[in-house]
């Protein structure tokens, strides 16, 4: 497939467009509510796969289109969609030019979302967007300002969200059934291997178009190679690309912690402890980290664990999941990647996306809570109504989680390698302090000496909220890295 120029697209985009001008009612009209949604897949080598099987259990829907960068993967996932009769696209913009697509479902790298999600929005299509919805926090808000402009249906993948099970404990939790939050916690103890040390750059496999794979980042060769390739998957230790577990993994538990405190925006301040530790690879992003948002309800703690239960295991029983507590993890609660809401009068404990069990201080059961994931469902029924506030992951919950984990990493980036400064900051908060006790004692499990590698003391950072933007020490450097310089013509548009 070849590419098309920037002016090509901006062409057949604004026919499409048109028909996002047409009132909300007369689209609704125009769809009818019998019709087939038509929908596109885009990004198709990770989450996409699970797109396309949540799309294939909704009545109604029929996906006519995929896309991906990569022609091998297309050619592989083809088949398996309507029987092979599927268009394919390796480029995004000539897909975006079809008329035939009503909405799109967007699974690509990070890097892409927020462009991706835009482009679409200018060309009239509702969309459903994996989180993070944005790779930096500029870019998330110019998101927002599109849907707003273009008014169509646009649903963030934060799918804990659609639980019918969570919705009902955060309005339980709110109502101070078990008195006033004091912390909200979100963990992530998930193990990730080294992607190891490669000598220089790595040859991208033909069957990937390079140029569109980068996208908005700069076209630099891969410097990564492992069971998943140089291109595919391990981009998400990469930060011209991802914005690791933080970003990863963490966006859905932050949404969560989020959630429970009823914060509609960002914090007063951010801070990360943690580092990149326990091997020597080509990945950048840290594999152990803690990042503490203080908001006025109560501090926000996350916890990024990616190394063994204990050094020298391997496989399975690698799995930080596994027998935490016999290696001195101790995993808080006995969560591992979900979410403990702590309040005066006990917690809420989520360790699944869609379940949750409120206990007293004693940690006797209260109450239980179970829902399933309804997410597409949702979504699709809101291409159909148009009722936006029916959405059960707005764009606008959306962007501002994914900040938070954009925030994180900001601290991290600007921050410095030392011993004795971590000591002195955690000191400033109780809680940190208890995060970060725990986090030494997996690194000792590791037989990680963070006196010879020591942790990486982030930055702390002054939020100004409303601006979302930084304020006070430090605030000229850490707002530089609020956004990024675009490579044309893959650039986000500024739609202030």
């Amino acid at each position: 497939m070849s590419s098309l120029s920037r002016r090509t697209f901006l062409k057949t985009s604004a026919v499409a467009a048109a028909g996002a001008a047409l009132p909300v009612n007369a689209w609704a009209k125009a769809l009818g509510a019998n019709a087939d949604i038509r929908v596109a897949v885009i990004g198709l080598n990770g989450r996409g796969r699970n797109h396309l099987g949540s799309l294939a259990k909704i009545a109604g829907v029929r996906v006519v289109a995929l896309c991906d960068a990569d022609a091998a993967v297309l050619a592989k996932v083809k088949p398996t969609v309507n029987g092979g009769s599927v268009k394919t696209y390796q480029d995004i913009r000539a897909l975006l030019a079809d008329k035939e697509v009503d909405a799109v479902t967007i699974a690509t790298p990070n890097h892409w979302h927020s462009l991706a999600a835009i482009w679409a929005l200018q060309a009239g299509k509702d969309v459903y967007l994996e989180k993070p919805v944005s790779h930096n926090v500029w870019e998330g808000r110019q998101l927002v300002a599109a849907a707003h402009k273009h008014d169509r249906i646009i649903q963030a993948g934060t799918q804990i969200r659609s639980g019918e099970g969570l919705r009902e404990a955060v309005e339980w939790v709110r109502a101070g059934n078990i008195g006033k939050i004091t912390a909200s916690r979100g963990f992530c103890y998930k193990r990730r291997d080294s992607i190891g040390k490669t000598a220089g750059p790595q040859p991208v496999p033909a069957s990937i178009d390079y140029n569109l794979w980068s996208g908005p980042a700069p076209l630099v060769p891969p410097y990564r190679n492992t069971k998943n390739g140089p291109v595919h998957y391990d981009w998400h230790w990469i930060w011209l690309y991802g914005n690791g577990d933080v970003g990863n993994q963490g966006i859905h538990q932050m949404d969560v912690a989020r959630w429970f405190l009823g914060e509609p925006g960002l914090p007063q301040s951010t801070l990360s402890v943690g580092g990149r530790l326990g091997y020597v690879d080509d990945g950048e992003t840290p594999n152990t980290q803690v990042v503490i948002h203080e908001y006025a309800t109560a501090p926000l703690i996350f916890e990024v664990r990616g190394l063994p239960t204990r050094a020298g295991m391997t496989g399975s029983n690698a799995d930080p999941r596994a027998n935490a507590d016999s290696a001195g993890m101790d995993n808080y609660r006995g969560v591992n990647i979900g979410n403990v809401i702590d309040c005066e009068g006990g917690s809420l404990i989520t360790n699944n996306y869609f379940t949750a069990t409120a206990v007293d201080r004693t940690g006797k059961t209260i109450r239980e809570f179970k829902g399933t994931d309804r997410h597409m469902q949702n979504f699709i029924d809101v291409v159909r109504s148009r009722k936006k506030s029916e959405l059960f992951g707005p764009i606008e919950e959306g962007h501002v989680s994914s900040a938070l984990c954009h925030l994180g990493n900001i601290s991290h980036r600007l921050g410095h390698a030392s011993t004795g400064e971590v000591g002195e900051k955690t000191r400033s908060s109780a809680m940190l302090a208890e995060a970060y006790g725990r986090m030494l004692e997996h690194l000792k499990a590791n037989e990680v000496d963070v006196g010879r590698t020591p942790l990486t003391v982030g930055v702390p950072l002054l939020v100004d909220a409303k601006r979302e933007r930084f304020s006070g020490p430090h605030a000229e450097q850490a707002n530089e890295m609020l956004t990024r310089e675009y490579r044309a013509p893959f650039v986000v548009p500024s739609m202030a």
